[in-house]
């Protein structure tokens, strides 16, 4: 038998025993994983961006074991099992696919893109938002709705124009705050966001990676000065702003090699 298939036979083997016979797997169901799965997913995530291959190799077996769990339970309720999972991923990759199995040509990612929004629309989709989970973090939301409309055609030609559009939205935003209108002020910021994140599509940069590494770029800074500020005995409560700016150069000096 191919390795990878008695290893994942071996898995789903010690899913039907642990959930026969322990506990706490007897006790699982759709709800009580779900933010479990959603953990597992964000660690995942860190590991990809601390580029920790050992990590990621954990974290998918984590991810794994959760698939296999759903997929225990729906044959429990006679909803659905493993195979039918797999099979429906399988027909589902065709289908989305005729450039590789049939005979549709698409020979650039972006008509792969547009392809795969048409039929998503011919399986009985009446919009094509409808794929963007309503949960999605507002950030990763926004990229998403904006990649799933290119699909269709609807978007800027080139990013002077997005960035013109950022500007735009940045001017009115300002007046906003001028007129002191809080509900205004926010529409205007939402707008500002969902510009820069259309932007950042158009110089390939994933606004939720480039987020993500500022916020750990600026945790290692904060916490290189806290340290350096208590081993110089001081407090740091206790110092001005001129002050901590100080620590604060100093720290992305001392860091500059790792970010």
């Amino acid at each position: 038998m191919d390795e990878r298939l008695k290893a994942f036979e071996r898995l789903l083997n010690i899913m039907d025993d642990l959930r026969e016979k322990c506990p706490w797997d007897k006790k699982q169901t759709f709800e009580t994983l779900r933010p479990l799965t959603i953990e597992e997913t964000y660690e995942l995530a860190d590991a990809i961006l601390d580029k920790d291959l050992k990590g990621i190799k954990g974290e998918l077996g984590d991810l794994f074991l959760h698939l296999v769990f759903y997929s225990k339970l729906g044959s429990e309720t006679g909803d659905f099992n493993v195979a039918e999972v797999l099979n429906g991923i399988c027909e589902k990759l065709i289908f989305r696919h005729p450039h590789i199995y049939g005979d549709v040509e698409a020979n650039t990612e972006e008509e792969v893109k547009a392809n795969w929004e048409k039929l998503k629309l011919k399986e009985g989709k009446k919009s094509v938002l409808e794929g963007v989970p309503k949960s999605l973090p507002a950030l990763v939301k926004a990229a998403r709705i904006q990649e799933k409309v290119r699909g269709v055609g609807f978007d800027w030609d080139n990013k002077d124009q997005v960035w013109a559009k950022v500007q735009e939205e940045i001017g009115e935003l300002n007046e906003a705050v001028d007129d002191k209108n809080q509900e205004e002020i926010e529409n205007e910021f939402g707008d500002v966001l969902f510009s820069l994140i259309n932007y950042a599509r158009f110089i390939d940069i994933n606004p939720e990676n480039a987020l993500e590494r500022t916020n750990k770029k600026f945790i290692s800074r904060f916490q290189w000065m806290e340290n350096q500020i208590t081993a110089d005995q001081k407090v740091m409560t206790n110092m001005n702003l001129e002050e901590l700016d100080q620590y604060w150069n100093q720290a992305k000096q001392a860091l500059k090699k790792n970010n």
